[in-house]
Order: structure tokens, then sequence, then C-alpha cells
């Protein structure tokens, strides 16, 4: 009988257990102690459920549907059962030798219960495998969670049981590091079970598991692309073997469930091939025409084709608002894309290749053209201070226009999408402003036309009868309007353009080792800037530069960028009104409202129902500026907030505008050396240089009690 236990334990058939499920012979149950019918029914499931592991394992390897990872699986699973199989050779070496531990002294005789004591403590295990091996015979399973699955399971205080899933999941993350190896290195995937989609070289969800982070799941990406790009378009050019063979052998070091020590050693790997990139891919005429066509096109500095952009928008606009057919009333992609194009030609745009890379993209889909709304706003200068999120992104169409850069190789290697989702929004900023100048400028040569034309006919008065008086203070009202806005929008683009943008971007060059600034000493220095910039503190610089200028425009704060649309839009109401009053703010002479009727209208009732919505857009103006550099003096001084009404939540709005900021600016720390002093360093100075073009004559720098409203520098212009 022992014999046939042993054999049995070693996965054989006996008569003992004929129905091969551990239960024991019926004709041999009548004969047994009911101890030795526990401990031989114990042996026989222990012993049947081995041999369902291992045929289980055995049929999964033969199927043409197991991954390769699976295979892995029940490879090591199979691996596991030859520690059970020697087990029993063993015990019947024992047996044979008379050996202590088995047949205490020196006995003839074997108690089934030690025997169950020698195998009991893979009772467990297998119970536990038995469940596995059905469920990768059932199930389809994924890399991530297969290896997810194994290590948790490994979290057991089972030692047996935790040693066998760890040893599992082991086999698996060798298999997985070897595809890994070959990506890192290479740049090639495995035609089966790819680690990533072979077309954009991105991470499959399922091909990761969940103790990689994300910071190295991104880093696995960018290595794999960039080096199957650079095998396939530069294949004269490749990485240093060198190199290659020390980071396989770095990589053979860590295992993805130690995840301190593999992110260290994927972000060393990560940081040596872009070094490599940047001095030998990615190169400065590269980086530098990029850095041009992005400031050109995002930031305005091709000023010749952003005003040309915004004239050829409001011809298209004008052109479906006049459009006959229901299909032409609507505003396309395509369609803002050849008014791009139009607004290119004459301009040094129409032979530069980098317009080809911009796209304008309409999210919300073709829309109807809008005139601008001459309705008044309800919303006052406070609330305007409240608002969290500030979007200009439907300022110049009237509906969500946003434009992008097509990335292409090698930009790709350090210009990231949150960076390009920075230019659009300071693009559609921009345009915003330069159009709502346009507009107002427009408004003044308008007003100075009809002027003329009227001084022609009422030689030095302004025309009428009994509204005499009334159309003199229409027109002046008027004109103080319009010149206070055009000096705003003017001292603010100028600041913008040259203090902001210009400054940043001739210091973005110099750092590249461009020409733009810099004397001979700084000028020596740059020609070495190949030895001493690598990838990293490129990516630092540029991600600085948008820091700069996100600050110095005042994007970044949500209290005053709502008040600089609320002061767009208020400038916009009024153009649109003048341009609809057909360029004048006066009527004419002998129009209908200027001269009495029969149904009893007063002469002037036209003047007076213009003067009160003039009046109503000069008051909102004002409050809305004053609002803005009280605003902006209390971001360069909080100490001289002395009024008592402003509530906490508005500066609590103003400190949340920032927090997009603050977070480019804790990215940018973890890239290179910017410090929190310098950054507020930073926007401190440009806050004050906005300052000091606002308030030139010291008279907002005035407590407000002891300020004479005579004397305001906006009444003065009047």
């Amino acid at each position: 009988m022992l014999a046939d236990i042993l054999l049995v334990l070693g996965g054989h058939e006996s008569s003992l257990f004929p129905n091969h499920d551990g239960t024991l012979n019926r004709d041999l149950v009548q004969l047994l102690h009911p101890g030795e019918k526990d401990c031989l029914e114990t042996l026989g499931r222990l012993a049947f459920r081995f041999h369902t592991v291992k045929k289980n394992a055995q049929d999964i390897q033969v199927a043409k549907t197991s991954s390769r990872y699976v295979c892995a699986t029940c490879a090591a699973l199979l691996a596991v059962l030859k520690d059970y199989e020697d087990l029993v050779v063993e015990t019947e070496e024992k047996v044979l030798r008379r050996d202590d531990s088995v047949l205490p002294d020196q006995s003839n005789y074997l108690p089934l219960s030690s025997l169950k004591a020698v195998f009991v403590k893979w009772d467990a295990p297998l119970v536990v495998l038995e469940h596995l091996t059905a469920r990768l015979s059932n199930e389809t399973w994924e890399l991530g969670p297969l290896i997810d699955f194994l290590l948790e399971r490994s979290q057991t205080g089972f030692d047996l049981v935790g040693s066998i899933f760890s040893r599992l999941a082991l086999a698996v993350q060798l298999v997985w590091r070897v595809q890994v190896i070959a990506f890192l290195v290479h740049g090639k995937l495995s035609a089966e079970d790819p680690l990533a989609s072979p077309q954009d070289h991105l991470l499959l969800k399922s091909s990761v598991p969940a103790c990689i982070s994300a910071q190295s799941r991104e880093s696995i990406s960018y290595i794999g692309r960039a080096l199957a790009t650079v095998r396939l378009a530069s294949p004269h050019k490749q990485p240093p073997r060198e190199m290659g063979v020390a980071h396989a052998e770095a990589l053979r070091t860590v295992l993805p469930q130690d995840r301190h020590s593999f992110d260290r050693v994927i972000s060393r790997i990560r940081t040596e091939v872009s070094e490599w990139l940047w001095l030998n891919i990615l190169t400065k005429e590269a980086v530098d025409t990029a850095v041009v066509s992005l400031a050109d096109y995002f930031l305005m500095r091709n000023g010749e084709f952003s005003l040309a952009l915004v004239g050829e928008i409001d011809r298209l606009k004008f052109s479906r608002l006049t459009g006959r057919s229901k299909g032409s009333t609507l505003i396309r992609e395509q369609d803002v894309h050849v008014a791009m194009l139009r607004a290119s030609l004459g301009t040094t745009a129409q032979t530069d290749t980098s317009l080809t890379k911009l796209r304008f993209t309409m999210p919300a889909g073709p829309q109807r053209a809008l005139l601008p709304s001459i309705m008044a706003s309800s919303m006052d200068p406070g609330m305007s201070m409240l608002q969290t999120a500030v979007s200009f992104h439907d300022f110049l169409l009237g509906t969500p226009l946003i434009l992008t850069y097509q990335l292409v190789w090698p930009l790709d290697l350090f210009l990231q999408p949150a960076d390009l989702e920075t230019y659009s929004a300071l693009f559609s900023y921009l345009t915003s402003l330069r159009k709502t100048h346009t507009h107002v400028l427009e408004c003044w040569s308008s007003l100075s036309g009809a002027q003329r034309l009227r001084r022609k006919w009422t030689n030095l008065g302004e025309g009428g009868t009994d509204d005499l008086e009334a159309r003199h203070a229409l027109l002046r009202r008027g004109w103080a309007v319009v010149r206070e806005m055009l000096w705003f929008l003017d001292t603010f683009l100028g600041y913008v353009m040259t203090d902001v943008i210009d400054v940043q971007f001739r210091q973005l060059k110099g750092r590249l080792g461009g020409n733009s600034v810099g004397g001979k000493t700084e000028s020596s220095q740059n020609t070495e800037w190949a030895n001493v910039l690598d990838f990293t503190s490129l990516r630092a610089m540029h991600t600085g530069y948008l820091v700069g200028i996100l600050t110095g425009t005042l994007l970044s704060n949500a209290a005053l960028a709502s008040l600089l649309r609320s002061i767009f839009e208020i400038c916009e109401r009024f153009s649109g009104m003048v341009e609809r009053w057909g360029g004048d703010v006066l009527p004419p002479l002998l129009a209908e409202g200027s001269v009495a009727n029969s149904e009893g209208e007063a002469v002037g009732g036209l003047v007076a129902e213009r003067q009160e919505m003039i009046n109503e857009i000069k008051e909102s103006f004002e409050a809305h500026f004053e609002a803005f550099h009280e605003q902006l003096s209390l971001q360069v001084n909080p100490v001289l907030n002395t009024d008592g009404s402003k509530s906490q939540a508005v500066i609590n709005s103003t400190l949340g505008g920032s927090a997009f900021l603050h977070s480019m600016l804790r990215g940018a720390s973890r890239i290179g050396q910017l410090g929190q002093k310098s950054f507020e360093d930073n926007e401190q100075r440009c806050l004050e240089r906005l300052l000091l073009r606002l308030d030139f004559g010291a008279e907002f720098a005035t407590l407000r009690e002891k300020r004479d409203p005579d004397r305001s520098i906006l009444r003065a212009m009047e």
C-alpha cells in the first residue's frame, strides 16, 4: 500500500482511488480505521489537485491562444510543481533508507499520519494553484492585469503560497523585461503581444503593470518612440553601442515590482538618450526655427500677419452674415484656414514653411457668424474679479477657435502637448487684445471722417436746432470714450508686446546661443552651447519662458484676466455700436429723431437715447479700469488694501487664479533650476512696469479719498 500511495502522490493511477478524484475505493473503506481513512483521503485529494494543476498547465502551454506571458506563468508553475515531485522522490528515498525523519526507531511501520504531515504543507498551495490554472484556461489575460494579480496574491501570510506567486510574478516580469530592453535599447516591438502601439509607439494600458509609475510609463513611451523614429529616419545615425549595452545591463538589475529602483533606472536612461538626441538629432537650427515660428504666429511677433488675420476673419464673418443661402451663413474650419492663407499674402508669412504646420480647430463645430452685442452687460467689476477660469478662445470668432501646431520629428522630443495648449491660450488672448485695439482704431478713424464730412456743412458747430447743446455734449462724450479706450489699449498692448513678449523672447534666444542679445563675453559663452546645454536644461528654459509670458501678460491671474476680458467686451460693444450708427455717434441732421414729426416726437430724442448709451459705456469702462488698476496695485503691494469693503473672496480668487501657473512652475523646477523666489521677483517687476505705464502721472497712486475727481486721468481726457 505504501508504494501505491507514493505512486499516487507522484501523479500515477492506482486502484486505491479508482475515480481519479481523491475518493477511496469503497471496498477498502470498510477495512480502514477512521483516522487512516481521513489521512488517505487527504493524500488522495492532494494528489488529484497536483495532477489537475500539472495537466492544466501543460494544456495551456500547447494551446495556440495562450500568450507568451501566460505560457511563462505556466512554465514557472511547472517548475514549482517540480519541487513537489522532488519531495515525493525524496520521501520514497528516505523510506527505503529507513531515515529517522520518516521511520522513527528504524521500525518497519510508517504511520499514514507521518506521511500526511510531510505533504500537508502543499495542500493549500495546490488548492490555490488549481484555481489559478482554471482561470488561466477560461479567461483572457493581458500582461498588466496578470502581473498585478500575481503580485497581489504574493502578499499573503502563507509563506509557501506567497513564495510560489512571487516566483510566478518574477517569471512574467522577466519576459516583460526582455521586451522592454528591446524597446528601450533598439526601439523595436514584438509582432505578438507588443508593449506599445506600432503606429505611435504609445504604451498600451494593458501591457503595463500598476506597479510602474506614470512618469516611468511616459518615459518608456518617449524613449521607445524616439529610438524607433531615429532607427527609421536616420539609419546611419544611431545611438552608440556602448550606451545601449549599458542601458541593457542597468535594466537587467531591476524589476517593475522594485518601483523606486525601476524609476531611477528609467529616468537615467531617458536623460542619457535625451542628451544624445539633443547633440545629434534635435539640432540648434531646428530649435531656433520652432521657437521663432511659435513666437511669430502664437505670440503675434509677426505683426503684419496678425493684423491681416484679424481683418480676414472679420471679413469672413461679414460675408457669412450677408450670405443668402442657409449653407453660406455657416463658418467652418476650412473657411478659417482660407482666411489664414489670405492673411499671409503680401506678408513674410507667405513664404514661411512653418505656416503649413498651423491648424485651426472649432471644437463646437460649424457655427453661424454673430455680431457683437450692444446690450449692457449685467456683470459689475466685482463679479468679474470673482471669475476662477477665463478663456479667450471664443473672442475672435464668437465660437471657440483654437490654433494648434503640428509637431513633427524631432520637435516633439521637447515640445509637449501642455506647451502647445499654453501657446493656444496665449494666441487667443493676444488676438483678442489685437482685435479690440484694431476695432477701436477703426472707430477713431470713422469718427474723424464723419467729423470732417460734417464740418463741410456746419463749419465750427455740430448743427441742429433745439438739440444743439445736446449734440455738442454727445460728440464730446463719444470722443472722450474712444480716447480713453484707445489710450488704455495702446498702453497695455505696448507693455505686452515690448516689455513681456519681446523681452522674454530675446532672453530665450540669448540662452540658446542666438545673436539677439548679449555682448562679446556672452556671445563667446554661447558658442559653447552644445557642450553645456543638454536636453533637460532646454526643456527647463522653454518652460520658464512660457511661465514668464503667462505671468507678464496677466493671463495666469484669474481676477485680472477676467477684468481684461470685460474691458475688451465693453470696447467691442462700443465699436460695434458706432459701426451700426454709420461710423458716427451723432445722428444725421435730417435723420429720424433729429427733427420733429407729426407723431409728437420732440427734436433730439435720438440724441438723448445715444447719450444715455454712451454714458453707460463710459461709466462701465471707467469702473472696470479702476478695478483693474486697484487689483494690480494689490498684487504689487497688498498692504495698500485700505478699502474694507473688498471681500476675501476676491483675494482668494486672485490667488487661486495662478494655480495653473504655479503647476507649470513646479514642473519647471523639477526639470531645471527655476526657483520660487526668482519667479515671484519676475512677476513683481512685470506688474510694477505695467503700473508705471498706466500711472505715469501718479494720479492713481493717490489714495482714493484724497483724489480730486475733477483731476482724474480719464476725466481730464474729456
